[in-house]
């Protein structure tokens, strides 16, 4: 039998049972989940009630050696919306694909009693499905995967622009606490929360505290100046706190030009550097 033979065979063994292998398929899934609740129940049932019935057509006008033509857009859109709803959820990879691949043995057991007179038709209905649905298990994978990984990509965005804000500290006055390592990454959001805050706030003056940065090298002060001379072209001047022992001689050996840079071992010294420069103080009042 010829392969568009044994799709369409499969096609009209599908939609024939379709009722009793989606509740073999539905009953399989449930034994496997660890998720018990009524809200996951419900999805899927959908999602194996619209998968089930988009098959049947595609498997007919696409074939089952590839999922990739135009007659299985509707099944891949369908499989990458129910692989990112997973992923989002917090399932795993092995989970999403037992999805699809679990689809076999209901499959089966449906052939084998529709085709079951017919060896050979039923030997290349066998094989066409389980081509068929190893593809369709495979591509739910590949679209979880490159969800997971937009999904981290995003949350370590949000997690760097959460680990550098800039407070505003006094008139005109603004400070960016810096913890950790500051790589090119951090280094440009850095820049931007910076150069954003003092548009939105018109300072004059920034101040940079580095005492939670545990070391300053070569890249790092690279990164510390290229910060500064973006904020000084928004008419902003840096002070650059937290100067310990150990990164003062690690700046002088590595040779690095901070002369025309403001620099303080406190951020209570920078604070107070800055007050005076927008021409304001702290008075000690007598009890």
């Amino acid at each position: 039998m010829s392969s568009n033979d044994t799709a369409r065979r499969l096609g009209a063994v599908i939609q024939e049972h379709e009722q009793q292998i989606l509740e073999a398929w539905i009953g399989h899934l449930n034994s496997l989940s660890f998720r018990k609740d009524a809200t996951v129940a419900e999805q899927l049932r959908r999602h194996c009630t619209q998968l089930l019935g988009l098959l049947p057509e595609a498997t007919v006008t696409g074939g089952t050696d590839n999922i990739e033509g135009r007659a299985w857009d509707e099944v891949r859109n369908l499989l990458a919306e129910i692989s990112s709803q997973r992923a989002k959820q917090g399932s795993t990879p092995s989970e999403t694909a037992t999805f699809v691949f679990s689809l076999k043995q209901s499959l089966f057991t449906a052939l084998r009693e529709a085709l079951g007179a017919e060896p050979a038709v039923l030997a290349d209905a066998l094989w066409g499905s389980t081509t068929l649905l190893d593809q369709l298990g495979l591509y739910t994978v590949e679209v979880f995967q490159k969800s997971r990984d937009q999904i981290i990509v995003r949350q370590q965005q949000e997690l760097l622009e959460l680990s550098t804000p800039v407070v505003k500290l006094w008139q005109d006055v603004l400070a960016l606490p810096l913890i950790g390592t500051l790589d090119s990454a951090r280094t440009q959001v850095v820049m931007e929360s910076l150069l954003e805050k003092i548009v939105e706030t018109g300072a004059a003056i920034a101040i940079i505290d580095i005492t939670g940065v545990p070391t300053v090298d070569t890249l790092v002060a690279q990164h510390l100046l290229k910060t500064i001379a973006a904020a000084r072209l928004m008419g902003a001047d840096c002070i650059i706190s937290g100067i310990r022992p150990q990164i003062a001689q690690t700046i002088v050996h590595l040779g690095v030009n901070l002369e025309d840079v403001m620099t303080k071992a406190t951020l209570a010294d920078a604070f107070e550097v800055a007050l005076a420069r927008v021409g304001a103080r702290v008075t000690r009042i007598a009890a």
